[in-house]
């Protein structure tokens, strides 16, 4: 399954859906094992640590001190991992409207992480991206 390349089609069809919950950014040591109560919905090892996306929730049972709270809007267009242009267009319009976003490409979409109070507005801008025409 290919996913779709044209900046164009991929604007026009990005269908961002928010989704449920808020979203928290935590570290552990590196090689310490994740807490078997923690379901991250991301991983990432770094040298300094291994980044988690999680619940806020989990976290705050888990005792895991965490950073930005965040709002996970998947745009559903599927992208795919060799698209030129696509997040540059819209983490740049995004920050026009002054909203920072963490950015995360998965095999089938493209991820971003709003901070919860602006989540809505990230979605408003989005809404509007798509229906901009586009050559």
């Amino acid at each position: 399954m290919i996913g779709e390349r044209d900046l164009s089609v991929l604007l026009k069809n990005m269908k961002p859906e928010m989704q449920p919950g808020a979203f928290v950014f935590c570290t552990i040591p590196p090689n310490e094992p994740i807490p078997a109560a923690v379901n991250p919905l991301l991983t990432f090892r770094e040298q300094e640590g291994t980044t988690l996306v999680i619940p806020r929730e989990e976290a705050e049972a888990s005792g895991l001190r965490y950073a930005f709270a965040s709002r996970p809007i998947t745009l559903t267009v599927h992208s795919a991992l060799d698209a030129v242009g696509f997040l540059a267009a819209i983490t740049a319009r995004l920050a026009e409207a002054g909203i920072s976003v963490n950015a995360v490409s998965a095999f089938h979409h493209d991820h971003l992480f709003v901070a919860v109070d602006q989540a809505d507005e990230a979605m408003a801008v989005l809404r509007e991206m798509s229906k901009a025409k586009h050559s």
